[in-house]
């Protein structure tokens, strides 16, 4: 695979000479005689210029990968996707990978895009913590000449179309994969249940979708949602909500969380509070503990946005665009699909 390098580059002349003096013979003789050996020398000396400007055979673009928490397994299995990708295809790009401790910890997200810049990456492939804090470091990532390329959880248009910034998504219509789990657990509840809604960090685009998604279900099937709160994706968060949820609410039928993080945390409290048999647990997600949790019958349903691959998309079209800077600056929707009992990985 080729990579379309910079173009050519000018540089000043060295040999160049200063304007001269001819009004007498002798001094025109003397420099003619320094003209002569200065041409002598110059031709004997490769052009600095033809020779800068030949690309390197051996150079490969170094894509950055800007990840929330590797804590959170969602996560980590999307580096490790993307690492055994870049393992494939080693000769064509390299890959560098960062993430944060704490998915609330936007400070330290931007420092890592500006280490990146500052390391001369040609491409980042980040799923941001925050779709609004994180525009401006954005930002001067593509006036540093970076490719930038977002996944995961989609930066906020109003704030792109602020700063007039073009920045492709690559990653699953959320709205549309929360209202089909939404959609699943109201088959096994009936008009005026109450449920309530464990919701992901609400500056985030992707926590918002999901909120919609699981909304818009309830709404549909005539479910009353009674709380909905934020637990910040976490699951020492969500179990303590969970539990005040459950003891507001005696008659609660199930707990929507946005994704399966939470989940896991709702369903701890669920069992304290020994309501594992009347009350349901949906999330998102389909990490491993979740698909576990479903296959014992302890959560219903979660949503499978492929994770292992979702990273590979990004770093496949920030290779396009460094092959094609005309490229479309497009966004690219991935797939998102339903697990159950049914389909859950045994």
């Amino acid at each position: 695979m080729s990579w379309n390098l910079p173009g050519d580059i000018s540089y000043p002349n060295p040999y160049a000479l200063a304007p001269m003096n001819l009004s007498t013979p002798r001094r025109f003789g003397s420099v003619l005689l320094s003209m002569c050996t200065l041409l002598a020398i110059v031709g004997c000396q490769p052009s600095s210029s033809n020779a800068k400007s030949t690309p390197k055979s051996s150079e490969k673009p170094k894509i950055a990968l800007v990840m929330k928490s590797l804590a959170n397994e969602f996560f980590s299995t999307m580096a490790d996707g993307a690492k055994q990708y870049q393992s494939q295809n080693a000769q064509q790009f390299e890959l560098v990978v960062n993430g944060i401790k704490d998915e609330r910890d936007l400070a330290r997200q931007s420092a890592i895009v500006d280490e990146m810049i500052a390391a001369k990456v040609q491409a980042i492939v980040i799923a941001p913590a925050d779709s609004k804090a994180l525009v401006p470091v954005l930002r001067r990532a593509k006036q540093a000449g970076l490719v930038v390329v977002n996944i995961d959880n989609k930066l906020d248009d109003e704030i792109l179309n602020a700063e007039s910034l073009s920045v492709p998504f690559v990653g699953p219509n959320n709205l549309l994969g929360a209202k089909s789990v939404g959609e699943h657990l109201a088959k096994s509840l009936k008009p005026g249940d109450q449920v309530a809604v464990l919701e992901g960090i609400r500056t985030s685009f992707n926590a918002t979708q999901r909120r919609l998604g699981f909304e818009q279900a309830m709404k549909d099937a005539g479910i009353q949602i009674v709380d909905s709160q934020s637990a910040n994706w976490e699951t020492n968060q969500a179990n303590s909500i969970a539990a005040s949820m459950l003891n507001a609410h005696p008659d609660l039928k199930a707990i929507l969380a946005a994704n399966d993080s939470m989940a896991l945390g709702a369903i701890a409290a669920i069992k304290a509070a020994n309501k594992t048999d009347t009350v349901q647990v949906v999330g998102f997600d389909n990490i491993s503990a979740a698909q576990q949790a479903i296959g014992q019958g302890k959560m219903l349903a979660t949503a499978d946005q492929h994770g292992d691959q979702l990273a590979i998309f990004g770093i496949q079209l920030a290779m396009k665009l460094l092959q094609d800077p005309n490229t479309l600056l497009e966004d690219r929707q991935t797939p998102v699909d339903l697990i159950t009992s049914g389909n859950v990985a045994k």
